[in-house]
């Protein structure tokens, strides 16, 4: 019964009447009246898809109902046929141009369908798509020596798999053999998987299924804005001692965090915080593992690695989403004596590490360092931050912004002292910004987040035209 009124669901957004403007050309839609206010108009751009011929919304939406999973969502009231992308951009299927805003849940850091990405994915796939890692291929070894250039200290030795998912579930059983513990630390509201440990380490009841969940602890979530003591990061993780005191051995196997929590709402972990519990954790003999699954890649723009911003250097980092730019890849990172773990038994992963896959990291980070789009993230995302909190300042039901570089969040509240959340105004905002041309993703605990996570290349124009849509939406509530 869920699946088929999911499905009917589906089908009845698919198939509900377009709105006046959607049969227009793509310049007189972005310029159309939305409900009597003119739409802002969207900044040039010299590409236009090839017109589109493949099956039609409606038709999709049928097959997706039918075949996939009655699990999987879309966003607004009539979803989105996405058949193109250039960078920052996103094409329908009538060829109507939208600001991406959300970068396929901070995933395309270089931009959609990047010239140079595509070539090294090509030219890959054109010699060897896949073999195996029990022969030798340079695409795997060039790509892996760059990423741990990439990292501080002992970081050097880096493990492939095909998402974050994967990479964290690796990070947990290394950290637990290296030390012979099993009790693992992570956070509150924090988000590092749908498989069996990491859903463990996962602390929100949205993402969490009723199976067995064993060896994990939650701590006090240092949430500056929502949290007891504020931003006072030492306060916080005096929790993680009393953790350590009270609900294990007195021995840990590790910590897991995300220096700023993505799914959770674009959290920046209360300054202090990760350099006080790296300190007791590790006093406990447990390892400290970094998720950069979201923050990672020059996405904050202060600096290459969300951790970074802390001052500390962990003893694993778990990374995917942006080392790809939308292929399938994830990597674990830690020191050469942590690795040889895994030497006791046989480790594997088929996919991990792929010539193609592992062609494109490379790429990207070529691309990150040739158009300096780490100090594009810092300088674009500053100036962002700074239009947000004018914003911020106009309208009422603007609870919080925060966030670093492009990695950015705005949180919706009908009440400042209370700060409840604006579940159902969010989803309005969203419709009405989607309607004019901006596509921006939704998070945190509530859902009463905005997720502003675009491509690295997004640019002040494109700020500005974000700033101008949302105001008219959040003007329209």
């Amino acid at each position: 019964m869920q699946r088929l009124a999911s499905s009917r669901r589906l089908l009845q957004a698919a198939l509900a009447p377009r709105r006046a403007h959607s049969s227009l050309s793509a310049a007189a839609v972005a310029a159309a009246p939305e409900n009597g206010v003119a739409a802002p108009k969207m900044p040039p751009f010299e590409y236009t898809p090839p017109p589109y011929d493949g099956p039609r919304l409606a038709e999709i939406a049928r097959k997706r109902a039918e075949f996939l999973s009655p699990s999987l969502f879309h966003f607004y009231d009539r979803p989105l046929n996405i058949v193109d992308g250039k960078l920052q951009y996103l094409f329908d299927e009538d060829g109507r141009r939208y600001l991406d805003a959300f970068g396929g849940i901070a995933t395309v850091c270089c931009g959609h369908c990047h010239p140079d990405v595509i070539e090294a994915i090509v030219n890959q796939a054109k010699k060897i798509q896949h073999s195996t890692v029990l022969y030798l291929n340079h695409a795997i070894a060039d790509f892996a020596e760059a990423l741990a250039s990439k990292m501080p200290g002992d970081l050097k030795v880096v493990f492939f798999t095909n998402s974050g998912t994967e990479a964290n579930e690796l990070a947990l059983m290394i950290a637990r053999l290296y030390t012979g513990s099993h009790d693992i630390i992570s956070l509150r509201n924090g988000y590092h998987g749908n498989a069996a440990a990491t859903m463990g380490a996962t602390a929100q009841c949205n993402w969490k299924f009723n199976i067995v969940q064993t060896g994990v602890h939650h701590a006090l979530n240092p949430d500056p804005y929502r949290g007891a003591f504020g931003s006072d990061g030492e306060k916080y993780a005096k929790d993680i001692q009393e953790t350590i005191d009270y609900g294990t051995t007195g021995r840990v196997a590790g910590f897991i965090s995300e220096a700023i929590q993505g799914v959770g709402g674009i959290v920046e972990l209360a300054p202090g915080y990760l350099p006080a519990a790296y300190k007791m954790v590790r006093e406990a003999g447990g390892l400290c593992i970094a998720d950069e699954v979201q923050a990672g890649v020059a996405r904050t723009g202060s600096h290459f690695w969300g951790f970074e911003g802390q001052g500390v250097i962990p003893d694993i980092v778990t990374m995917a989403k942006g080392i790809g730019n939308g292929m399938p890849i994830g990597a674990v990172v830690t020191t050469p004596e942590i690795a040889q773990v895994l030497t006791r038994r046989s480790y594997f992963n088929t996919f991990g590490g792929n010539p193609v896959s592992t062609a494109a990291g490379h790429a990207v980070l070529k691309v990150l360092e040739k158009e300096k789009l780490q100090e594009n993230a810092f300088v674009v995302g500053s100036y962002l931050k700074e239009q947000l909190n004018i914003l911020k300042e106009k309208h009422d039901i603007i609870g919080d912004v925060r966030g670093r570089g492009l990695l950015l969040g705005v949180e919706l509240v009908t009440d400042h002292q209370k700060k409840t959340p604006a579940k159902a105004e969010i989803g309005q905002v969203m419709n009405h910004m989607k309607d004019m041309g901006v596509l921006v993703g939704k998070g945190g605990f509530f859902g009463n987040v905005f997720r502003v996570t675009p491509p690295l290349c997004f640019t002040k124009e494109d700020s500005d035209f974000l700033i101008e849509v949302m105001d008219i939406a959040l003007s329209k509530l």
